[in-house]
């Protein structure tokens, strides 16, 4: 062997301790920005309940906190989902590092491994072939000098693969860890539907409760319908009496004896119940539709942009959009009775105001052929409200 092989053995020795493979960057790249979506969507989701359940927690009217409540239990679902696609990400990016590490501790194991071989191998040559072989003398000095060359890379390189295996145990836990974190968001995500059942069930037991509440109340509503219709009549027999009263008065003969009470004051005659906006009938109550279905009140077609009023005094439990009936109010006559005016093109009071009866509470709308809907109802159930007008 001489002395420019022997060179080129060191070389190729060298070579095979600095062999090695990374792992795919692009994959690793994608896992990663995997990994920063999902962290970044579970922090907004984290954002959002937390405003909502503030939201909540400063909101008297109970509905509006009902749905704020079940909107923030949503959003920490989407944030526990968020954190358990970060945990799948997490985990994919250690198995895929702990898969490029120990390659590359095989890798660099290799050539370590195949260099003592060879080591050992000329250890074990007797030194006698020296003498009788030509040139190996010559042989062995150049490899000794070769091997004091190579020793520091083979010890250094050795420290690597421990440093190596070092990373490779790291990368273990770690992806115990991330194993663990995905279990936990797993369980937080369980945890938080089942709480979502729970809360909806509870509003459901709430809404319930305040149903029957009202049902009470309409007793109450019941008594001053029935006292209304009282005054009425009374107010109609007072004017039937003066008629009379005048009417004797007029025939010829003896006077009457002098009333010495004072008469009473003529009572102005008040309507318990009007009619929101003037116009035309268009369905009556009980009619039948061309679908087929039941009249529950009574259809009016009036002006665009006529004034729409309360029908009796009350308190304004419900005041917006509703469906396809435009804007719809709801007035609380107290006792259960209630009136509900729908097809408004504008709404000029909110919930909880107190109106008058002849109060403007809004407008019919401004184009087209207006129908403004009148309900009367007791205890839910529809009233015939012409026995109230004049």
């Amino acid at each position: 062997m001489g002395p420019a092989r022997s060179t080129a053995t060191a070389m190729a020795l060298l070579a095979m301790l600095a062999a090695g493979s990374m792992a795919d960057a692009q994959q690793l790249r994608e896992q990663q920005k995997r990994l920063q979506s999902a962290k970044t969507a579970s922090d907004a989701a984290q954002a959002r309940a937390q405003a909502l359940e503030n939201a909540a927690a400063n909101e008297r009217d109970q509905a509006i906190q009902a749905r704020a409540q079940e909107a923030a239990a949503a959003e920490r679902i989407k944030a526990a989902e968020a954190d358990i696609i970060a945990a799948e990400a997490r985990i994919a990016i250690v198995d895929r590092l702990l898969a490029a590490q120990r390659s590359q501790v095989a890798e660099r194991q290799g050539p370590v491994v195949r260099l003592i071989a060879a080591l050992q191998s000329m250890a074990r040559r007797p030194a006698v072939l020296g003498l009788i072989q030509p040139g190996s003398t010559e042989d062995m000095v150049h490899v000794r000098a070769v091997l004091g060359t190579t020793m520091p890379v083979v010890e250094r390189r050795t420290a690597e693969v421990r440093a190596e295996l070092a990373r490779v145990q790291q990368l273990r836990a770690n992806a115990g860890t991330a194993v663990r974190a995905l279990r936990e968001s797993r369980a937080r995500l369980e945890d938080e539907r089942i709480g979502l059942v729970r809360l909806e069930a509870e509003h459901r037991a709430r809404s319930q409760e305040l149903g029957r509440s009202a049902l009470v109340e309409s007793d109450r509503a019941l008594a001053l319908g029935e006292r209304a219709r009282e005054i009425v009549d009374q107010m109609e027999s007072q004017g039937e009496a003066d008629q009379i009263q005048g009417e004797l008065l007029a025939l010829s003969g003896p006077l009457p004896r002098p009333d010495t009470e004072a008469a009473p004051a003529a009572v102005k005659h008040v309507a318990a119940y009007r009619l929101p906006v003037a116009g035309q009938l268009v369905t009556g109550l009980g009619e039948l539709s061309t679908t087929g279905v039941r009249a529950r009140g009574l259809t009016l077609a009036t002006l665009p942009n006529a004034r729409a009023i309360a029908p009796a005094a009350g308190r304004i439990v419900y005041a917006g959009l509703f469906r396809g009936y435009r804007g719809v109010i709801i007035i609380d006559h107290g006792n259960g009775w209630t009136s509900l005016v729908a097809g408004l093109g504008g709404l000029a009071v909110r919930v909880g105001d107190r109106v008058s009866q002849g109060q403007l509470i809004g407008r019919a709308p401004g184009g087209g052929d207006p129908r403004i809907t009148i309900e009367l109802r007791r205890r839910g159930q529809p009233m015939d409200l012409t026995q109230l007008l004049d």
